[in-house]
């Protein structure tokens, strides 16, 4: 198969790590890629939102299945014009894709589909949400209505906090039109998990779970990110427990899709509570998580391809999806001063003797070459150093032993990725 990848993160990086061992590859392009999926395939100077060019390449290059990976062509209606010019794709349409696009879309497909979610409200001018917080108090949740890559939310601990979200997004326009409407929720309270399942029509079949780390700090403190780390699977979170998720917070909303007349076909990424009262819906992704992707896929033993080809096709009950009972971690290092302004053109050296040792996967996000060649920090979240280990324990000392070897001054990471899971073990050990 003659394959197009759509992105350029440690995401499209795992994901062209795991496409690149298919037997079934003939050629892999990634547009617009980075230099780690250079050494994987070839990389196309195409900007993910670009449709038309994204669809033009496919055609002249004979492409046999377009894959997207994130979000933004996906909501510009890249699987639609794929679709129109008889090209495979591994995605949602548009119309499917405001899963992700909408927050309020989301909540009123929970809402027909009876799935369980927090309370919530819609507003379109800052005024009567600010009325809304001060009368149900904090803690609370302002979200972005529209795409924001993964900085939309604020859990506001205090009134003062929702009311500074709020003035941020919709009267300083912090995240542009993304946050010209906001939904408001109550604040769910428990372990936060990220579950993963490939859609076709009203089929899912579940890929595996993983538990992200969200904010920059130590101890979940600071300000939120795309995410600084994750681990797989997520202590107390078995498959038995993400198949009984499954059936009650996606299948159902796959139905309602397709009452609709807009069926989703491709990963749907479920955002979860671990509540008292059991799962809750958070948000649906149209797509894989990063940094949820590189620990998830380094356990992949199965060839993703042909999983990605029934998803385009239809025919996901024949998907053959197997993954290793090893543990893994994902640790991201971001650039000083992210998630604000990053620091950039840093030379980035070690990624070849940090990835020889046992275990270790390193994944490119913002890099790129400069005019001497040289490897270069080039965003915010830069790259993402994986492990697997027989346990969580020994993944993460892979991981975190592997960092310094590693150089690159302008490096910031979080020490504690996995903390929480390895004390949920050690307190709860029939976990």
């Amino acid at each position: 198969m003659r394959v197009l990848l759509v992105g350029s993160g440690g995401r499209e990086h795992a994901m062209a790590a795991a496409i690149a061992r298919s037997p079934a590859l003939e050629a892999l392009f990634i547009a617009p890629g980075n230099p780690g999926t250079a050494a994987l395939g070839t990389n196309v100077a195409i900007a993910v939102d670009d449709v038309p060019a994204l669809v033009a390449f496919a055609k002249a290059e004979r492409i046999d299945l377009v894959v997207p990976g994130p979000e933004a062509p996906l909501v510009a209606g890249l699987a639609d014009a794929c679709r129109d010019a008889g090209i495979p794709c591994a995605g949602p349409s548009r119309a499917a894709a405001e899963l992700e696009g909408s927050k309020s879309f989301t909540k009123e497909v929970c809402d027909a589909a009876s799935i369980p979610t927090a309370r919530w409200e819609r507003f379109d001018a800052a005024a009567p949400a600010l009325d809304f917080v001060r009368r149900r108090g904090a803690p609370i949740v302002i979200k972005a209505d529209g795409l924001a890559a993964g900085k939309g939310v604020v859990v506001a601990m205090t009134v003062a906090e929702a009311e500074e979200a709020i003035r941020s997004m919709m009267d300083d326009a912090a995240l542009g039109a993304a946050g010209q409407s906001v939904v408001i929720e109550e604040c769910l309270m428990g372990d936060e998990v990220s579950l993963f399942a490939f859609c076709a029509d009203e089929t899912a079949v579940l890929i595996g779970a993983a538990q992200d780390h969200k904010r920059i700090g130590e101890g979940d403190t600071g300000p939120n990110t795309g995410g600084m780390g994750a681990v797989s699977p997520p202590a107390g979170f078995d498959r038995a427990r993400q198949e009984a998720a499954l059936d009650l917070l996606v299948r159902p909303m796959l139905a309602e899709m397709a009452r609709r007349g807009t069926p989703f076909r491709g990963v749907i990424f479920a955002g979860l509570m671990l509540t008292a009262d059991g799962p809750k819906l958070i948000e649906y992704n149209v797509r894989f998580g990063d940094p949820e992707a590189q620990a998830l896929l380094i356990r992949l033993q199965s060839d993703l391809l042909p999983a990605l080809a029934s998803v385009a096709a239809g025919t996901l009950d024949a998907a053959d999806i197997r993954f290793s009972d090893d543990h893994s971690i994902s640790i991201v290092l971001a650039a000083r001063g992210y998630p604000g302004k990053p620091a950039a053109g840093g030379v980035i050296t070690g990624l070849e003797q940090a990835e020889a040792q046992p275990g270790v996967h390193i994944f490119h996000a913002g890099t790129k070459r400069n005019d001497q060649g040289q490897l270069v920090a080039a965003g915010g979240r830069v790259l993402t150093v994986c492990a697997t280990g027989a346990t969580l324990g020994e993944a993460r000392s892979r991981a975190y032993n592997a960092i310094p070897a590693i150089h690159w001054e302008d490096a910031i990471w979080r020490r504690d990725i996995g903390d929480r899971a390895l004390r949920a073990a050690t307190e709860n050990p029939s976990r």
